[in-house]
């Protein structure tokens, strides 16, 4: 049963109990299979797929005609939804979109910024349980904006050595044709250092269990990949006033806590009425739910009701939580939207539940965790772009600061910078 507390301006982290990712280390058994995987190529990841995946695939690469197959056996009605939801991701990522800047001044400087894509990138898609056809469509798409020409896509096979129809379908949709039937660690070393059958890329984005974290952590400490946040469990955070109904915060509340036993579902509201109204819809709900095990360990362990004196304080505490998702459910949602500083994603209003965020609506539904929403952002087209600046002077612009410029490298003891002004400046007046 979720614990109702009232907040009298003790600090917010003491009112909650924020599981975190699993923390056991792997290194030892992840380093060596990166290095075997880097030494060895396809017939180490092929080792490593029949001994953790119970299946060695005869070949790696997903085939054309096998993505075509997958596509024709999916339901016309899912199809039709992900094409929607496509749609919309696409629609809202294209805002996203930026484009580089010039400066040109009038005494012979020009200064400027370019966005340039990443060359490559990798998409894994966790297996398991956890097949998630909506990932498929959040991953590539701002990915495919930013303009990445080179999108391999990895997850792994079933018993049979097969990707799932659907995990195929959105990759069509998505418009991914490089497939590769590879999970764990040893896909993470598969893209981070390429083999015979797998390109290599620049960057790794997508959850993963324990192995794939830490692997994608150690690529990039060695500065072989980037890659994108840490994923911690789900979290759900509404902010509810007692206008609100209770069955529908309670549904959304239910709506996280059902992704793990460590997820974190939290209401805060003014009125403590009304978290006891929410408290037992909980009850009502949790019997009818196909995984009512994990959501009910999620409530009993994680979930909070903190009752504040107004919908101030509540944006307050909402913002020293941080929460991955936010919804505020009162009668004037925008109202309260300039006091929230730190949240993943945030939905407004009493008709805007979150798994609208994760499969439809078109924003991203990778969001920081963990309270990283304080200074981390969702996954978009940023993710897959990097930035270079340009410098232009002219001699006469170079010769009118080169003064200033030496000056600054002679007071830091590096006159080899300060020569390469001062070779320039032989012969002019300055």
């Amino acid at each position: 049963m979720i614990r109702i507390i009232r907040y009298e301006g003790q600090p917010v982290e003491s009112l909650l109990s924020r599981a975190s990712a699993p923390t056991r280390d792997v290194s030892d058994t992840v380093a060596a299979i990166l290095a075997d995987v880097r030494a060895r190529g396809d017939a180490a990841v092929l080792d490593y797929c029949e001994k953790f995946d119970g299946a060695r695939p005869a070949a790696l690469l997903v085939t054309q005609a096998e993505i075509d197959a997958a596509f024709d056996r999916v339901a016309p009605e899912l199809l039709a939804t992900m094409r929607l939801a496509a749609d919309n991701i696409r629609r809202f990522h294209t805002l996203q979109k930026r484009t580089g800047f010039v400066d040109a001044k009038e005494d012979g400087v020009v200064l400027g910024q370019r966005i340039l894509p990443l060359a490559s990138v990798g998409l894994y898609v966790p297996g398991g349980t956890a097949r998630y056809p909506s990932s498929v469509l959040m991953d590539a798409i701002p990915a495919q904006i930013a303009g990445v020409q080179n999108i391999v896509m990895t997850t792994p096979p079933d018993a049979d050595g097969n990707v799932p129809d659907v995990i195929l379908a959105a990759a069509a949709i998505a418009g991914v044709s490089q497939i590769v039937k590879l999970g764990g660690a040893q896909a993470i070393a598969a893209l981070a250092y390429g083999t015979q059958s797998v390109p290599k890329v620049d960057k790794i984005v997508g959850p993963g269990n324990v192995y794939v974290a830490t692997a994608k952590q150690l690529c990039y400490a060695q500065g072989i990949i980037d890659m994108d946040m840490v994923a911690g469990p789900s979290e759900i955070l509404v902010i509810a006033d007692a206008a609100s109904n209770p069955a529908h915060v309670a549904a959304d509340l239910l709506s996280q806590a059902e992704h793990d036993r460590l997820s974190a579902a939290w209401l805060v509201t003014p009125s403590e009425a009304f978290a006891v109204q929410v408290r037992a819809e909980l009850e009502r709900q949790l019997p009818c739910l196909a995984r009512e095990a994990i959501a009910r360990e999620s409530i009993d362990s994680n979930g909070r009701a903190i009752v504040v004196p107004d919908l101030q304080t509540a944006a307050m505490v909402s913002n020293a939580i941080a929460p991955e998702h936010l919804e505020i459910c009162t009668d004037d949602p925008f109202a309260l939207l300039p006091l929230i500083q730190s949240a993943g994603s945030v939905f407004l209003g009493r008709y805007c539940p979150e798994p609208l965020g994760d499969y439809l609506a078109g924003p991203n539904h990778t969001l920081p965790t963990s309270g990283t929403a304080r200074y981390s952002s969702p996954l978009g087209v940023d993710d897959f772009v990097k930035r270079s600046s340009f410098i232009y002077y002219t001699q006469e612009a170079l010769v009118k600061i080169g003064q200033d410029v030496r000056r600054f490298a002679e007071h830091e003891g590096l006159t080899a910078h300060a020569n390469a002004i001062a070779i320039r400046m032989e012969g002019s007046n300055e």
